[in-house]
């Protein structure tokens, strides 16, 4: 079974909330952009592509809210509707990337506009091409990924890639949707992914559903698994993914690609051209959220440390590119030099070619 995170119907939002995964599967309705705002903020939806989605649709949700009187009041409204949404979380630039092309699409049909109807029916498309545009996305990053897991592996995964985080398969756990839908025999160890277990709530979850062979370990188990031989190959998501291929992702990434590189076991990263943000030179300069300390002290509802201790909390970490193997994407597998591969990539995607490998990296 392959879930539905994000619902657009009869002009209505809804989203399973995540939050309550896996003891509850729930929808939730977002009837104002407000609703969306928060939906983002305390993790209701997340993975970077489902958070662009579900903002795409939040901008409907928001001008309808607003109810716009013209074109221009429209417009208006546009603007500070993805200036509120795009502030609800830092670090997944689909977010930011969702936005901005409801803004260009918009702004492309503004000329031959003559009321707000035909603003809504525009974005509202906007929004179904976005949508539909991710799914296509994570089936054919799935495809050129399942070409990296053997028969009979272990395959290592952190956070959550799936069709929760993404609206489609997923990004990593489609790669392993795609090689199980072959008929490879594997078996997926997910992290638990501390401190909000989105490998233990969501991941695990998700694999049972597919029936998928999982077995869930915590954290701090990846190294031992190493060791003992029963990891072939990592493959996990991105939030963002500089020019130089340094990839952000959830916190404990980059210890989990240490450990590979120690171990040699190959580290693949997954995901679209969404993801990549070409105007960022190196993972230096990503900018990392930070989460409620009570995430750590007090996790669902459960005090585990002294009430006034100091946290530390990045929901992400960046892996260094050096670290990673290759970047598996919709064009195929991105290798070192990633400067070089992900510019390739880009232009061919201007272009309207298709890349099938690019560089020379392992």
């Amino acid at each position: 079974m392959i879930v539905e995170p994000i619902r657009w119907q009869d002009g209505r939002l809804t989203i399973i909330d995540q939050t309550l995964l896996p003891g509850e599967l729930r929808y939730i309705p977002l009837d104002t952009v407000a609703d969306v705002w928060h939906a983002i903020k305390r993790l209701s939806v997340r993975g970077a592509p489902a958070i662009g989605c579900t903002a795409a649709y939040g901008v409907l949700v928001g001008l309808r809210e607003r109810a716009p009187q013209s074109v221009d009041e429209a417009f208006a409204a546009l603007a500070e509707i993805c200036a509120y949404l795009d502030a609800s979380r830092p670090t997944a630039v689909n977010l930011g990337w969702a936005l901005r092309s409801m803004l260009a699409a918009a702004e492309a049909g503004r000329g031959s506009m003559a009321g707000v109807d035909e603003v809504l029916a525009l974005l509202e498309a906007e929004a179904h091409r976005i949508f539909d545009e991710n799914f296509e996305l994570c089936r054919a990053i799935g495809d050129h990924g399942a070409a990296v897991i053997p028969e009979g592996a272990g395959v290592l995964t952190h956070c959550n890639t799936g069709p929760l985080a993404t609206g489609g398969e997923g990004t990593a756990l489609s790669c392993v949707i795609r090689a199980h839908a072959a008929g490879k025999n594997l078996r997926v160890y997910a992290d638990e992914t501390r401190p909000l277990l989105q490998g233990a709530r969501l991941t695990a979850w998700e694999m049972q559903q597919a029936g998928i062979p999982v077995t869930l370990i915590c954290d701090n188990t990846a190294a031992v698994v190493l060791r003992e031989g029963k990891i072939h190959v990592a493959i996990v998501g991105a939030d963002r993914i500089a020019a130089n291929g340094d990839s952000a992702n959830k916190i404990g990434t980059y210890g989990a690609a240490v450990l590979c590189k120690h171990h040699g076991v190959p580290f693949y990263v997954a995901a679209p051209y969404t993801t990549f943000d070409l105007t960022i030179a190196s993972g230096a300069d990503i900018p990392i959220e930070y989460r409620d300390p009570d995430e750590v002290t007090c996790g669902f509802g459960a005090r585990t440390a002294p009430a006034d201790v100091d946290v530390y909390s990045p929901a992400f970490d960046v892996t260094p590119a050096e670290l990673i193997s290759g970047i598996i994407t919709e064009y195929g597998i991105l290798r070192a030099p990633y400067s070089e591969s992900i510019l390739a990539a880009a232009q061919a995607r201007e272009a309207g070619g298709v890349v099938t490998a690019m560089g020379q990296g392992g």
